[in-house]
């Protein structure tokens, strides 16, 4: 009779079937939102200036000088809002460090109190809290996951956050662009590689979500064709206003 190892079936059966994506990397959501603004926002800027009659090379120096400020005002503001908040954490860290230090009883009895709180029996969670609390680096990670909700060595990177939106943002508002750097002489062709790259956008972010392809697809599409309608009518009536 074949002998089963229940330990090495159950660890596969986790690996297979119960793997999880990384989702506090923290470059995801300024890639997407980059990606996103960068051809919602080039796209609505280009269709503005030539709703206003401007000419072709008006356009193209519009689209790549919204390209250029939008990617490095983007990436600014990603470094320093994650930089931000990554020092925020890191002070409640060290405050929580401080407490561990000089209140290790209470912060071992506070642990053990939580656990009670989520149905560990009392004796059960104060022998749990004491164990985990033998290494201060363990109990600070505890204490931080269980009061901060942060995983002290998984905090984003305010660099990895900055590149993602830069390139994103970049990649985006030259779509539009691109035409006309390749000799296109007419807006249409601009607004619908613009379109087509914000379904194909909105469809590869439901890989990572739990949207369908094609209503993620058509709900970015949506926002991009109205962003560039409302600015080329925009575009319109302020350049007759003004001409």
């Amino acid at each position: 009779m074949a002998i089963i190892d229940t330990g090495a079936t159950l660890h596969a059966a986790h690996r297979d079937n119960h793997t999880h994506r990384d989702v506090n990397g923290g470059w995801l959501r300024p890639a997407v939102f980059g990606a996103m603004d960068g051809l919602v926002s080039n796209l609505a800027l280009m269709t503005g200036v030539a709703g206003g009659a401007a000419g072709q090379q008006t356009i193209v120096l519009t689209g790549l000088a919204g390209l250029a400020a939008g990617a490095f005002s983007m990436a600014a503001g990603e470094y320093t809002s994650v930089a931000s908040q990554r020092e925020l954490v890191q002070a409640e860290l060290d405050v929580e460090r401080r407490q561990l230090r000089k209140h290790p009883q209470a912060e071992q009895a506070e642990l053990a109190r939580l656990y009670e709180t989520r149905g560990v029996d009392a004796d059960l969670a104060g022998e749990v809290a004491r164990q985990l609390s033998r290494d201060p680096e363990q109990a600070l990670e505890i204490h931080a996951r269980e009061e901060l909700g942060v995983d002290p060595g998984d905090l984003p990177s305010p660099l990895v956050a900055a590149g993602s939106s830069f390139g994103a943002f970049a990649l985006g508002a030259l779509l539009p662009v691109l035409p006309y750097l390749l000799g296109a002489s007419a807006l249409w062709p601009a607004v619908l590689v613009a379109l087509v790259g914000l379904f194909a956008c909105g469809a590869v972010v439901s890989k990572v979500t739990a949207r369908s392809w094609w209503y993620s697809g058509l709900r970015q599409l949506a926002l991009g064709g109205a962003a560039a309608g409302v600015t080329y009518l925009l575009g319109t009536l302020f350049g007759t206003a003004v001409g």
